[in-house]
């Protein structure tokens, strides 16, 4: 019996410290630091720097393709030429795919995390006033009535990855850019990896 509940107690140990491992890797590697300020001086892998590139498409000049696969942002220029950006999409579980269109424009904006992030991770602060440190970057422009928007980063770093919680981000020199080549009501479009 003794053997029996030793064996027990293992078990329940390791399941303990399984939770706290896959808990504490979700936290680390939700890609919000608050508080952390942008390193202007991170070189971007050249696959992710803003270029010109050809792009067919039937989509008017002004429109944004988000293509979430790629980890790129495409803005139409027409003539079969678009603005390519690298950016950071949202990691497992909360990559989506639909038309909206830009309701807002912000510099520097304030952070107010909705519910569901600060029920996934409850660190995090209710309020952060827009600046340096704020996760959202230097702008941030909001898409249709949903929560998610196309900012900048205080993580040049997290470009080309899966990390966010639906939102897409930019280097702050690249959604400066867009920011000011873009207005309220800018239709966007976010296609995911089409199925095989």
């Amino acid at each position: 019996m003794t053997r029996f509940r030793h064996l027990t107690l293992a078990v329940a140990a390791m399941g303990s410290l399984m939770l706290s491992a896959t808990l504490g890797f979700a936290q680390q590697f939700d890609g919000d630091q608050p508080g952390l300020v942008a390193d202007d001086s991170f070189q971007l892998d050249p696959e992710y720097r803003k270029q010109v590139v050809l792009y067919r498409t039937s989509e008017p000049p002004g429109t944004i393709i988000i293509q979430t696969a790629e980890r790129h942002l495409y803005l139409i220029q027409g003539n079969g030429r678009a603005i390519r950006y690298g950016i950071g999409v949202g990691r497992a579980g909360f990559q989506w795919q639909g038309i909206l269109n830009i309701t807002r424009k912000a510099e520097w904006p304030d952070w107010t995390p909705p519910p569901e992030m600060i029920a996934r991770q409850p660190y995090l602060p209710r309020f952060m006033a827009g600046g340096p440190g704020n996760p959202l970057g230097a702008r941030a422009m909001y898409l249709g009535t949903t929560v998610y928007r196309i900012h900048g980063t205080n993580q040049p770093d997290t470009i080309g990855t899966a990390i966010s919680s639906g939102c897409f981000r930019l280097v702050n020199a690249d959604v400066i850019d867009l920011y000011d080549r873009i207005p309220v009501g800018t239709r966007v479009i976010v296609r995911q990896k089409p199925k095989l």
